[in-house]
Formats: structure tokens, sequence, C-alpha cells
């Protein structure tokens, strides 16, 4: 039975949204929201504690995966290795079809293990400067890169797929494959919508104050792509070979791959500590997604929610795309949607006997639609990238999420087709 009434679990999530937006930290934000509403909610403060506690515990086994994977994108970031693939990408399509090189790139970019924020700053100074000669606005541009980041993002080993893989206890790479084909359509949407968007008079001109040059030297592709292919062959074994390894080893061996390719390895500490920055932010944000999840998860919220599907004559699988649209969008992030849809719902899920795999499938790519609200990061960050300000900006949100809508719609499909 549940320790807390859905009263409270709403009124902790909302509590936290408030703060969130107040620019307090989200990870402070959640741990307060859930304090209070697991108060609200009845249970009693050392109730409520108990369960945070027990909730964030729960992160740990996902926060350690996630620190580890900070090696790989460290040496992806600083050897230059995602900076050669993105170049390559667009170079080899060349600037008739750039938007499509631009979404590619920062798709695979993505796809490899970069976090989607950090795949789309990575990707924008090229963007820009293809931008500028094939006279593409900024909105398009953007765009094909968000949408290229989310389609790659479903299908990564970043922190959202194994916060999710976690919670429905399956295994990373069979979650992953799964989302293949919702991927695919996502970023052909992109494309379409970039393309759309690139027509459009009243858009941002790129200007030469936007390029930013680099004189740094750049690896060779096969150099660059050697880590990548580490981590791919490695979390492969296990569906073609059954050989099980964990992605804990796999991430930091296709980083120390990445480095000895690039003769970088001498700078492994510098490195290290560089990716280790990377990730520390949603490490912290993991662990205080965990109380909020944790009093979710004991409250009374999801017996609720299945009752009112019930009522309305919804089938039970619906609740999978739909925790993930509404926490990512209560949280504006990715990570912290996915992972509080999924530490929630997988057990009812599962009862109500939707498969783990296409249920966590569905979270995930649920968690890209309304991810880029204005109270996260992740709005800022991509906007900033190409010089955009808030309200052009805030413009692009419909659009992005068209391209999560589609991966979600197709993750459905998926699910209704295959089981």
């Amino acid at each position: 039975m549940y320790s807390f009434t859905t009263l409270g679990a709403i009124a902790g999530l909302v509590i936290a949204i408030i703060l969130i937006i107040r620019k307090v930290h989200p990870a402070y934000s959640l741990i307060l929201g859930a304090l209070v509403g697991g108060i609200i909610g009845g249970g009693g403060l050392t109730t409520t504690v108990d369960t945070m506690v027990s909730g964030s515990q729960s992160m740990m086994s996902s926060v350690l995966r996630i620190m580890t994977s900070g090696i790989l994108a460290g040496a992806l970031i600083r050897t230059g290795s995602a900076q050669k693939i993105a170049e390559t990408i667009v170079d080899k399509m060349g600037e008739r079809l750039a938007l499509a090189a631009i979404a590619i790139a920062t798709m695979i970019i993505c796809a490899v293990g970069v976090f989607v924020d950090i795949s789309v700053i990575t990707v924008a100074p090229i963007a820009l400067a293809i931008g500028k000669r094939a006279r593409l606005n900024k909105q398009s541009l953007l765009l094909a890169m968000i949408g290229g980041g989310k389609a790659g993002n479903i299908i990564s080993p970043n922190p959202n797929t194994i916060a999710t893989s976690e919670a429905f206890g399956v295994d990373l790479t069979s979650l992953m494959f799964k989302n293949i084909v919702p991927s695919l359509c996502a970023l052909a949407m992109a494309i379409l919508l970039a393309s759309f968007l690139s027509g459009k008079k009243n858009g941002l001109e790129v200007v030469q104050s936007d390029i930013e040059t680099s004189s740094a030297s750049l690896p060779g592709f096969l150099q660059a792509v050697i880590g990548p292919l580490a981590v791919i062959i490695l979390l492969a074994l296990r569906p073609i070979a059954g050989i099980s390894i964990d992605p804990l080893i796999a991430l930091p061996v296709g980083g120390l791959a990445c480095m000895l390719a690039t003769g970088r390895i001498r700078d492994v500490v510098s490195i290290t500590e560089f990716g280790l920055s990377k990730v520390v932010g949603v490490s912290v944000l993991l662990i205080g997604t965990g109380t909020i999840a944790g009093i979710i998860k004991a409250s009374a919220l999801q017996y609720d929610v299945i009752a009112l599907l019930e009522k309305m004559n919804m089938p039970a699988f619906v609740l999978a795309p739909l925790a993930g649209i509404l926490m990512a969008g209560a949280t504006a992030s990715t990570t912290a949607g996915a992972t509080i849809a999924a530490q929630t719902f997988a057990p009812t899920l599962i009862t109500q006997g939707v498969p783990a795999l296409a249920a966590g499938a569905m979270i995930h790519a649920g968690a890209t639609v309304v991810d880029s609200l204005p109270h996260g990061s992740f709005f800022h960050a991509t906007g900033g990238s190409v010089n955009m300000s808030i309200s052009d900006r805030m413009k692009l949100i419909p659009f992005e999420a068209c391209v999560g809508l589609t991966a979600t719609l197709l993750s459905v499909i998926m699910f209704l087709i295959f089981g």
C-alpha cells in the first residue's frame, strides 16, 4: 500500500517546478519539493526522510555508470574527435544537404555518448559557418541540431537511457536498439521541419561575429571514431555473442581507446577531470531526482492515474509515453523526466502486462517531447550556442516537440506491432 497521498506527490512536484523556475538549483528544488510533498501527503517527517533517502539510494548504480561515462565524453570533446566526426559528415554531404548533414552529425555525436546539450554546442560552430555560406537562418540550423540530438539521445548510452534501463531492469543495449526506428523517424522529421524554417523570410541571419575559428589541430577521422566504435562493439557483445560488458566498463574503455588512438593518453588525468566536470551536474541532479521519485513512487499517484485511464477506457500502455512527456515537461530535463517516470511507473506498467523493454522505450521517447522548456538548462545552453534571444528560442519549442512526438508515436506503434 502507499505511504503518501496523490495530493502530496503532486504538491511536491509543483513546488519543485516553481523553485526551478525561480532559478533555485534543480537538485535542491527536487529535494525540497520531495520533503514538503511527503509531509503534505501525510507521511510524517521520519517516513518522508526515509523514503527520500531510499529513493536516492536507488539511483546510485545509475550515478556510478554516468560518472564513468564522463571519461568517454571528455575524451571525445578534448581530443577533438567529436568535432572531427561532425566536420567530416558535413563536408562529405556538402552545402546542398547542409541541414541533413548537421542533424546527422549531432545525432551521431549524441548517440555515441556525448550529452545532447554538449552535442549541440560541439556542432554549433560548424553549423554556423556552413549556415553563413549556404545562407541558412539560425532557426533552421538550431532545430536541425536539436532534432538530431533528440534522435541520437534515445539510442545512446546517456544518463537518461541508463536511468531508464536501471528502473525497468532491462539491458542498456537492448533499450538503445529498441528505439532505432523511432530515432530515424525523428531525424527525418527534424530535417523536414528545419528545411521548412530555412525558407522563412524573417529568419535570423548568421553574421560574421557568430562564427568562431579554432587553430587547434584535429585528429584524423579514423582516429576520431575508434573510441565510439570500441563502445559499440563492447555493448554489442551481449546480443551478438552472449558476453555481457556493463556500461560501467564499456564507456570508460571507449574513452581510453579514444585517447590512445589520438595520441592523447598522456593527458588522461586532465581529460578525465574535464569529463567528470561534465557529468557531476547530472549526477547530482539524479540524486535530487531520486528523492522526489521515491515520494511519487510511494504515493497513491500511480494507482489514481491507472484508475483515471480505466475510467477513460484507455489501455494501460498509454501511461508509459504520457508519464515520460509529463515528467520531462515538469522538470525540463530528459534525464530527470525519464528517471522519475520510470522509477514511479515501472512496477505498475509491468503488472499491467506491458513488457519492460517496450515500456522503457516509450517512456524514454516520451521524455524528449517537451524537455526543452525555459525552466531547464537545455533551453538556455542551446539558444546560447547560436547567440539566439530567449524570445526567438521559445518560438522553436513547438517544432522541437514535433520531433519528440514523432519518436514517441513511432515507439508506441512499434509496441503495438511487435510488443
